[in-house]
């Protein structure tokens, strides 16, 4: 299982001067960006430009023959819209960076050598333009006949150390993003919790990271109701696999939790056909968790991190579990189910018992939990939810990173919607709210004290329309770059 994706060297040269297929230059308010020194190719570009009606607007592209002067067989323009680069938005600046290179590589399959000079005068920007390019090279090629991915990717910045880091981390991001999308797009009757976790111990091992995997019996004998419960209606058993990564001298201590559910049906509370259509992806939280957890190992940060996936597939088998069966909970919670397709908080209620016991001093969940996240914020903003300052921290770093989020609060009244009469809570609380109420229940299983944050990517994880910038149409890595940022702002 790999998808296809570009990975890009870094050079100095001037973009006139590189050798390539393609020359990617920026274009803001018909204004060809990133020559400066080549009057005459600047201007015939513009001319071009002009003469084709193209306008720089964000995130088009046009290629044009090379104007003499340009080295490179040809150039292609991608709009930055109103592109400032003296913007005091630095955020802003860096994602229109991010979505141009994103969206100049969707458009360049098969082309054998690319040149990318966008606009950097920073580091982080260099990192902006890397991570872009390598998300908008991704193709997922490994069921398909035929297929062709954008060839060698050369990133033109400015000189120095910190800019040929800059890259290196970007595409150490952009190869962590690509890989949580492989895991996503994978079918489910390739991708299971068992083949799953094997997955992971391969990619651990080459990180000479510790992993841990509870199988059906360990579940059972540890007390994991919530799991066990939601993988039995599968002849394809559960697991909750544990990946330690625990550089020496670090000093603060993160603990990411994803769902994992490789299939939901919805069990015997079974969905409408169409709803199941894409529910391979509804253990994208799982494949962002450990894909960060990787990045993070191979960025070297000094921080320890902890993953968690607790993996099942939702099946309406005869051995599923019931609506109105009682679980008794990692905990030691009973929980009442009353809806068997509200099966993720299940999971996650356990892995995040275990992950607590460990007190870290940040805990993270990651899931497609609610369609209630769809309604409330759209298809592109997660929900945050959870404390304060942990829901504040999550936020601003995924600002930073280019992925939209937005803080939400846990009203009280929410948990009475849990309410049972043979439990101490129902599984599946009130519809109004229900992004609110679902982490209100996941809150039962954490500390007070705590500081945790739940990120729903029910939308974000999966874009079933069009591409758009160097997000493309399926899988999209939803909460990698997020998480790694987190881990930046740690170390």
């Amino acid at each position: 299982m790999a998808g296809a994706s570009t990975p890009s060297s870094y050079s100095t040269t001037s973009p006139v001067k590189a050798t390539a297929s393609v020359l990617v230059l920026g274009a803001a308010d018909s204004t060809v960006l990133g020559l400066e020194g080549a009057k005459a190719a600047r201007t015939a570009l513009n001319d071009a430009a002009e003469a084709i009606g193209f306008t720089g607007s964000t995130g088009t592209t046009a290629r044009v023959p090379a104007p003499k002067g340009v080295a490179a067989e040809s150039v292609m323009l991608v709009g930055l819209g109103d592109f400032d680069a003296a913007s005091e938005d630095v955020a802003a600046t860096h994602e229109a960076l991010r979505r141009a290179a994103g969206a100049a590589l969707r458009a360049l399959d098969g082309v054998e050598t690319i040149a990318l000079a966008l606009p950097t005068a920073t580091a982080a920007e260099v990192e902006a333009v890397t991570v872009g390019a390598g998300l908008g090279a991704y193709r997922f090629l490994d069921y398909r006949s035929e297929g062709k991915t954008p060839g060698e990717l050369t990133v033109i910045g400015p000189k120095g150390k910190s800019f040929k880091a800059a890259h290196d981390s970007g595409a150490v991001i952009a190869a962590a993003t690509n890989r949580a999308r492989d895991l996503v797009n994978t079918p489910p009757l390739d991708l299971y919790p068992e083949s799953y976790a094997e997955i992971v111990r391969t990619q651990a091992k080459t990180r000479k990271l510790k992993v841990t995997v509870l199988g059906e019996k360990e579940l059972q004998a540890g007390g994991y109701g919530g799991i066990i419960g939601v993988g039995q209606g599968s002849t394809r058993g559960p697991r909750l696999v544990k990946v330690e990564y625990a550089p020496k001298g670090a000093k603060r201590h993160l603990s990411f939790v994803g769902k994992g559910i490789t299939f939901d049906s919805g069990g015997i509370s079974l969905k409408p056909a169409k709803s199941m259509e894409d529910m391979k992806s509804d253990m994208a939280g799982s494949a962002a968790v450990i894909q960060a957890l990787f990045g993070i190992a191979d960025l070297g940060l000094p921080v320890r991190v902890t993953a968690w996936l607790p993996l099942a597939e939702n099946m309406p088998g005869s051995s599923a579990q019931r609506p109105s069966d009682v679980l008794t909970m990692r905990s030691g919670k009973r929980v009442e189910v009353t809806n068997t397709d509200a099966e993720g908080r299940l999971v996650l209620a356990d892995a995040l018992s275990d992950a607590d016991s460990d007190k870290p001093d940040l805990l993270i969940d990651v899931a497609t939990l609610t369609g209630a996240q769809i309604v409330a914020l759209g298809e592109r903003t997660s929900g945050v939810m959870g404390a304060e300052t942990a829901r504040e921290e999550v936020v601003s770093s995924a600002t930073a990173a280019g992925e939209s989020m937005w803080a939400m609060p846990i009203p009280e009244e929410m948990l009475a919607g849990f309410d049972s009469t043979a439990a101490d809570l129902t599984n599946s609380g009130p519809r109004s709210g229900g992004m609110l109420a679902a982490a209100a229940f996941l809150r039962e299983f954490v500390g007070e004290d705590t500081n945790w944050a739940h990120i729903d990517i029910a939308g974000p994880s999966f874009n079933s329309s069009s591409p758009f910038g160097y997000t493309p149409k399926a899988a999209t890595g939803a909460a990698v770059r997020t998480l790694i940022q987190i881990a930046k702002a740690a170390g």
